[in-house]
């Protein structure tokens, strides 16, 4: 039976047509942008192709987008960028507890060099609060999350950027996982700075993009090279990975619709489970969220346990962020938002995708039902199916 795929979050397939368009550039661009033969002048224009078709995707101007290896560096490249750019070695950042790795340990790095970090905390629907008595006269960035990865919670970034806009202050917001989910238009948003990731919309891995404002200030650049992107991100361009990005931001561009699928899809698949299964908990807003997302705890299951028995049966689920797995801690995301452990110990994210069906979707709560029934921990199994 074929597998059904339910970690879009983590990563998302490859769309067949970006697929095709990386494999063609690998196997017929051979030129290195930056050189002035027609090979060289080839890549180029696939390169600035590409950067069209991303700034189009977020609204932007092409020379506003600066290529990267993926949404952390560019998370890297930001905070560092304006802290080593504008603060040399001192000054005040503002995030929050509930960001992703390449935000939070960018954030410890720099206490280390004596930049202070404050990291505002959640409600337990995952909100946050308290930005704006935060603020101080040395903060010299705020950066906060679009979206968690673990439940889907949308931030208000249009009111935090009001905020932080009249005092002055930059804005960068990590929109690696609302990027090709939902509809935003960079240009119209009060952000100076947009972290993007193509494998988060079914392009390649390995390629991302910050978005820059035009008229910020020049910032540090933490890979240093040749003059590539303007002189703000040094190294040799990833040809075939950008032009792969830029197809798959004009796939999503197009295809927008295809949310309000996935959707009723989530709905569906939470329908089914809350009538089928005993003691089911959703954490995060359910109002203000991803249209694919759903954080799940199901009481006497161990969440570990619980992904294990879906895989062998052929489900694809994950327990939290991709990057912050083998740790062995409970998730810091649902810990910031007041969770108990053995609640955070027994939660799965379900994350949906293009290709999903609802066949898949019924099928993996068959599957599902069957698991949490074979491994719940003291409580008999006719109570776990409701009837």
């Amino acid at each position: 039976m074929d597998k059904i795929y339910l970690d879009h979050n983590a990563t998302t397939p490859i769309a067949p047509e970006v697929l095709e368009l990386v494999t063609d550039v690998l196997q017929n661009q051979v030129g290195n942008p930056s050189s002035v033969h027609s090979a060289g002048r080839s890549a180029r224009v696939l390169v600035d192709e590409a950067r069209e078709q991303v700034a189009s995707l977020i609204g932007a101007s092409p020379s506003e987008i600066v290529f990267t290896s993926g949404g952390t560096e560019a998370n890297n490249f930001a905070l560092l960028g304006v802290a080593l750019g504008l603060g040399k070695t001192h000054g005040h950042i503002v995030t929050s507890q509930v960001e992703h790795p390449s935000i939070l340990n960018p954030c410890l790095q720099l206490e280390t060099l004596g930049f202070e970090v404050d990291r505002l905390k959640v409600d337990s629907l995952g909100r946050m609060d308290g930005l704006e008595d935060s603020l101080k006269e040395s903060t010299l960035l705020v950066s906060l999350q679009h979206a968690n990865s673990e439940t889907g919670v949308l931030q208000d970034i249009a009111g935090a950027g009001e905020i932080v806009r009249k005092r002055g202050i930059l804005f960068h917001t990590d929109a690696v996982q609302s990027v090709g989910k939902i509809s935003l238009q960079a240009q119209d948003m009060p952000v100076d700075m947009l972290s993007i990731s193509a494998h988060k919309l079914n392009g390649p891995k390995g390629v991302g993009a910050l978005y820059l404002k035009k008229g910020s200030p020049d910032l540090f650049a933490p890979i240093c090279g040749g003059g590539q992107e303007k002189k703000r991100r040094g190294g040799t361009e990833n040809v075939a990975g950008i032009v792969g990005f830029g197809k798959a931001c004009e796939l999503a561009r197009l295809s927008f619709h295809e949310m309000d699928k996935i959707s009723s899809l989530r709905d569906h698949f939470l329908q089914l489970v809350s009538s089928q299964i005993t003691g089911v908990e959703v954490f995060g807003d359910l109002e203000n969220r991803l249209p694919n997302t759903l954080n799940i705890g199901f009481e006497g299951v161990e969440g570990d346990t619980l992904l294990i028995g879906l895989d062998m049966a052929g489900v694809a689920v994950s327990t939290g962020s991709a990057c912050s797995s083998g740790t062995g801690l409970p998730s810091p995301v649902l810990t910031a938002m007041g969770i108990p452990t053995d609640k955070i110990n027994s939660s799965i994210r379900f994350s949906l995708g293009k290709s999903n069906t609802i066949a898949e979707i019924e099928r993996a709560v068959e599957i599902l039902v069957r698991t949490v029934s074979t491994n719940r921990k003291g409580i008999h199994a006719e109570r776990v199916i409701k009837s």
